[in-house]
């Protein structure tokens, strides 16, 4: 139903399909090899938002890094610009738009990359103000409301939480009793290493298609005394394979949990310090604690203003995230290489735009088939 709401819930739902999209589309070969980094994989908008770290700080960071790889730098670039293009569409945005935002796109880009001081503050767009706001004033209550409906020790069963096995349960009662784990939750600032952690209650989480044949738990555990403790929700989540294209002489982790976490600390630190990758009934998972400052912005019904300035500010977080793993000398020759192939019309790279209107193209003809699919599945 999601992916059906609108092109760009589409087009953030089909990571797969991107690369596919990608790798036929003709202006794939003229796509630039980047420095080999820890990429996103996956950047597009709804993955980037605020993200608490465990010290209480908050700042606008990649969010989801199930996809993150060592790869090349150009696949987030694109994926973001594509990402834009699409919210532009939703927005009913004319074309010019797009390529304003593509323009922004490399000129934010090269800016985050240069670690200068950001040029568009989210406080010039509403849409990123007005989470950020909420993001500020968020509690516990906000999250448990929201994630688990309520604010008692219980999560309660239905469409999105289900019944654990016995042997489920005890595998995730162990892994709360292992030293890593009390050491991941009790590591935020309001806590004290000593707290004892201990689980409360728990479920099999229903997160959508993705979720089906893969292990996925909600987590209610207390810290601390239980009568006059904190309670907190741990995601434990199965890592799973990453579509992204990886580069050939990249050092990763062979785990994919430990590939995650490893990413997540690179792109994302403060996601990444409240990541801990484990195995859970031989299954290679990755835990994090949810925090109710954690948002993703939702970019629909922009204004032109708001459209060029998101694409400027969220091209500045994705290039600092692959900026801080590069040195001086690298960081200036990657630069230099994107200012380069621009054309008279366009202050951006040809290969950047070429790539956006071949996957937009793409990506326009599958979002209507599966429209279709889903109306004639769908009951009058």
């Amino acid at each position: 139903m999601k992916m059906a709401e609108s092109a760009h819930a589409y087009v953030r739902g089909n990571t797969v399909k991107f690369y596919e999209w990608l790798e036929s589309s003709k202006a794939a070969k003229a796509l630039p090899a980047g420095p080999p980094v820890w990429i996103s994989g996956d950047c597009h908008t709804g993955n980037l938002g605020p993200v608490a770290s465990a010290d209480g700080l908050i700042e606008i960071q990649i969010r989801d890094l199930d996809q993150t790889v060592i790869g090349n730098p150009v696949h987030d670039i694109v994926r973001l610009s594509l990402s834009l293009a699409m919210a532009a569409r939703s927005s009913d945005l004319p074309g010019i738009t797009t390529a304003l935002m593509i323009e922004e796109v490399i000129r934010g880009y090269r800016r985050g990359l240069s670690r200068r001081h950001p040029e568009a503050h989210e406080n010039e767009i509403e849409p990123v103000r007005r989470v950020m706001r909420q993001a500020l004033r968020r509690k516990w209550r906000h999250l448990a409301e929201e994630r688990i409906e309520d604010v008692t020790p219980h999560i309660p069963l239905g469409r999105r939480f289900w019944p654990l096995s016995a042997a489920e349960r005890k595998a995730i009662e162990r892994l709360f009793l292992e030293p890593e784990t009390q050491k991941l939750i009790t590591g935020l600032k309001s806590r004290d290493a000593k707290d004892k952690v201990s689980v409360l209650d728990a479920a099999y989480w229903m997160k959508g298609c993705s979720s089906l044949g893969r292990l996925r738990y909600a987590v209610l555990a207390a810290v601390g005394k239980e009568s006059h403790g904190e309670m907190c929700l741990i995601d434990i989540k199965e890592a799973a394979q990453a579509a992204a294209p990886r580069a050939k002489h990249g050092s990763m982790p062979s785990g994919n949990a430990e590939r995650v976490v490893t990413g997540a600390r690179a792109l994302s630190p403060f996601l990444g310090e409240r990541m801990l990758a484990a195995r859970l009934m031989d299954k290679s998972v990755v835990l994090r604690e949810l925090m109710p400052q954690d948002l993703k912005f939702e970019m629909e019904r922009l204004s032109q203003a708001e459209a060029v300035g998101a694409a400027s500010l969220f091209a500045q977080i994705v290039g600092r995230a692959h900026g801080r793993q590069m040195d001086n000398k690298t960081r200036q020759g990657w630069s230099a290489e994107l200012r380069r192939d621009r054309s008279k019309t366009l202050d951006a790279p040809s290969w950047l735009w070429k790539s956006v209107v071949d996957l937009a193209a793409n990506h326009e003809a599958a979002y209507l088939d599966h429209c279709r699919a889903y109306a004639l599945k769908s009951p009058a």
